[in-house]
């Protein structure tokens, strides 16, 4: 199986950790953060793995050239420009099988999401060719300041942000309606490349959202995550919360 990870941004807020290096290169329990979503990628059986790099990407390419882990295969998709969260996987569209789903997964963010479950869930629903999903989300009820909104069969409808108060419907929806936060991973179909139209850089987000406005919308499914850990490590903080969350044991057995 074939997954992305996204580790292009500028890691900002982990500064000045990242005035020399990546983020993705920023240490979490004696490792760097991509370390540990290379080694769940490796676990569930993601053998081929593309990277996206900007900021210090001949950092990423030296870390996947030297790269030892048994049985994965890395590559290193440079941007000269950072193309965002969407742009990125439009940019890596080469590296996918034009049958097979496949996973992206930020590099800020570590969990111990159910990633078999995930793409199980998505094959399922894809399967069903003329309403079947093209992308399907992970998702866990969680504080956040940001929501994406699914009806009560689980598809995008929406979005809103509780620090504008601004929420973007896209279609009608039928209540009920539930704000649910973005974990960062998600499993997504081939098909759903053909449909970027946009150059240049742009949110993968909204792309999601303009596949739930189409005339086959619905298309965008939620997978519900509940029982799920994760953090986010955008700040030197929230790392720190990371370790504790997930402890010892945990860093060990993952390797």
């Amino acid at each position: 199986m074939k997954a992305m990870i996204l580790a292009a941004g500028l890691g900002i807020r982990l500064r000045p950790l990242t005035d020399a290096r990546p983020k993705a290169l920023v240490t979490v329990a004696g490792r760097p953060m991509i370390h540990w979503v290379i080694a769940r990628l490796a676990r569930y059986g993601f053998t081929d793995i593309i990277i996206n790099a900007h900021h210090f990407a001949d950092q990423i390419e030296a870390f996947a050239a030297a790269y030892d882990g048994p049985g994965v295969s890395l590559t290193v998709s440079v941007e000269e420009e950072i193309l965002d969260t969407g742009g990125g996987v439009r940019k890596a569209a080469w590296f996918f099988d034009r049958e097979e789903p496949f996973l992206v997964h930020n590099v800020d963010v570590l969990t111990d999401l159910d990633l078999t479950g995930l793409m199980n869930a998505h094959r399922a629903s894809a399967a069903h060719s003329a309403s079947g999903a093209l992308a399907t989300l992970a998702v866990k009820g969680r504080k956040s300041s940001r929501h994406l909104l699914f009806d009560g069969a689980g598809r995008l409808g929406g979005w809103r942000s509780d620090v504008t108060g601004e929420t973007r419907l896209v279609r009608p929806m039928a209540d009920p309606v539930t704000p649910v936060p973005f974990m960062g991973v998600y499993a997504m179909s081939p098909a759903a490349l053909a449909r970027m139209q946009e150059a240049g850089p742009f949110s993968i987000i909204d792309f999601f959202l303009e596949l739930a406005s189409a005339a086959d919308g619905g298309r965008v499914r939620a997978f519900r995550a509940e029982e799920a850990r994760w953090a986010d490590l955008g700040t030197t903080e929230r790392i720190a919360a990371a370790e504790r969350l997930f402890g010892t044991d945990w860093f060990e057995e993952i390797g």
